[in-house]
């Protein structure tokens, strides 16, 4: 289940990143958005690594913003992704509790 996750989480990463560096799109609040609930989304159905659904679909925005244009501000999408995955680890958590 987890590499079918990883799978699922680089394509939406990729997919959004690509949205994102088209010229006509000028939408941040909406691509920020996408980005939250990809990953929390994806921290809810695999709570146990909600950093690595963060990098996976985080990381294509500041790696195509930083090589293409220098736009060292795109490394905020990795704050966004990481907060949309430890609240859907959180969202997972309080649905599910751990047994002890």
């Amino acid at each position: 289940m987890q590499k079918i996750l990883l799978a699922v989480a680089l394509v939406l990463g990729g997919l959004i990143a690509y949205v994102d560096s088209r010229p006509t799109w000028d939408d941040t609040g909406i691509t920020a958005v996408a980005v939250f609930l990809t990953c929390g989304m994806l921290a809810f159905m695999g709570p146990k690594r909600p950093w690595l659904w963060a990098l996976a679909v985080g990381v294509w925005i500041p790696l195509m913003g930083i090589l293409w244009t220098r736009n060292y501000g795109s490394l905020l999408a990795l704050v966004i992704a990481f907060a949309g995955a430890y609240a859907g680890m959180a969202a997972r958590n309080a649905v599910s509790p751990a047994r002890t």
